[in-house]
């Protein structure tokens, strides 16, 4: 059983920063790619941010020069510091890892979600 738990969501004023985190836990192998995605109301999920194993990251165009991904391969977790927050911003995160459970048994997994608000 795996599961991955996000904290640090929250409310906070347009230019405010915000420092989500999320971990791994249970019967893992190795934790290949991690991510974080977001959801608005009535909106599909999006990329925000993406991390390899060695730290290549990647970023949605939007985010770009205001949110920074990295991870602690030790700790199985994965962060993702949030500045200049935009009321665009607003939206439930979640946390993804593609990770093996075993050499042989490789999937993808996700958070329960954590709630960001950027106030105007």
């Amino acid at each position: 059983q795996v599961q991955l738990v996000e904290s640090g969501g929250g409310l906070v004023q347009a230019g405010g920063s915000l420092r989500l985190s999320c971990a791994a836990s249970g019967s893992i192998f190795r934790v290949n790619a991690m991510g974080w995605y977001r959801q608005a109301p009535g909106k599909q999920r999006e990329l925000v941010a993406r991390i390899t194993y060695v730290g290549v990251t990647n970023y949605a165009d939007s985010v770009k020069g205001r949110f920074s991904i990295s991870r602690d391969n030790g700790k199985n977790a994965v962060y993702l510091q949030m500045n200049s927050l935009e009321p665009e911003d607003t939206a439930l995160y979640y946390c993804n890892a593609d990770l093996y459970t075993r050499p042989t048994n490789y999937a993808q997994y996700w958070g329960q979600g954590t709630q960001v608000t950027v106030s105007s």
